[in-house]
């Protein structure tokens, strides 16, 4: 009877001692796509803002992520190949004993060699999508070439529900402090490089659903951080400084000019153009006088939830 009453006073004991606790398995997140879903947008991330219609950005997503996997392999296809490779980036020799395979089949179930190029982010938000994007993509390059192709060839088409593409260089914080050091960081091989050259810039802010920054306080920070060596022309423009604001994410970017040739990267103004008369009534509204924020109707459709940046 006594032995039995010190087992059961020793298991109240360690249950006080030990408290329980559900156990927490992390997974990477996946989207009905089958692509990676990252929780929020990092500081010091790069990727691709993508606008689509209302109630689409699931299909979205989905089209987007095989366009950019077809480009990737186009593009980057030797990179990728070689990232394959051993550790010591040499290819597994014919004469490698079964040991060594065996050894190597394990190494690779346990740290995968495939990048995850591409990784969506649910941001809860409407008719906004984003794609965080690793080395060796670079975003703005990437973009350009996918809208190049789609102006030269309409049979490329893949996209239904895309609209705009914008390629985000680096990714912060939209305080003053942190757009500086953003800013700093992307406009200085542009601007900054020895021999200076005088370029003609501009410099194109997009707010939404933030109150803290405002367009004016963004435009005279990123010029002065230029610099006087160079000339603003909001026409004839060399480099386009693209700046994206979406609650409490920041991005930039720097575009060249053939960024108005190519519909401001939108894929569905380049397959389907606007006629003139309908976009000359949204290229200049009593907000954005120079057309400068958002031609697109789907800006419109965004809803003021919290996106998170992490």
């Amino acid at each position: 009877m006594e032995a039995g009453k010190r087992k059961l006073d020793d298991s109240i004991g360690r249950d006080e001692k030990r408290p329980k606790f559900k156990k927490q398995w992390q997974v990477p997140r996946r989207n009905d796509h089958g692509g990676v879903q990252a929780k929020a947008i990092q500081p010091g991330d790069s990727g691709i803002w993508a606008t689509c219609n209302k109630g689409r950005e699931g299909k979205c997503v989905g089209e987007l992520q095989n366009l950019f996997t077809e480009y990737a392999e186009l593009l980057y296809g030797s990179t990728l190949d070689a990232s394959a490779t051993r550790g010591d980036g040499t290819e597994m020799s014919d004469a490698a004993d079964i040991e060594s395979e065996i050894q190597a089949e394990v190494a690779g179930i346990r740290k995968p060699s495939a990048v995850q190029l591409f990784t969506s982010i649910r941001l809860h938000v409407q008719c906004v999508v984003f794609f965080k994007t690793v080395s060796p993509i670079e975003p703005v390059s990437f973009v350009k070439r996918i809208c190049e192709d789609a102006a030269n060839n309409s049979a490329l088409k893949r996209t239904r529900f895309t609209k705009r593409l914008s390629p985000m260089t680096l990714m912060g914080r939209p305080s003053a402090d942190d757009l500086g050091k953003i800013a700093a960081e992307v406009l200085a091989p542009h601007f900054h490089q020895e021999p200076v050259r005088s370029r003609k810039f501009a410099i194109r802010p997009s707010i939404r659903n933030h109150n803290i920054l405002n367009r004016e306080s963004v435009i005279k920070q990123i010029a002065s951080i230029v610099g006087p060596d160079h000339t603003v022309d909001l026409k004839s423009y060399e480099l386009l400084i693209i700046v994206e604001i979406y609650q409490n994410i920041c991005g930039i970017s720097v575009v060249d000019d053939s960024f108005e040739r190519l519909k401001r990267y939108n894929l569905a103004e380049i397959f389907d153009p606007t006629p003139k008369e309908a976009l000359n009534k949204v290229e200049a509204t009593p907000e954005d006088p120079e057309g400068a924020i958002d031609d697109s109707a789907d800006a419109a459709d965004l809803e003021a939830r919290p996106m998170g940046i992490s």
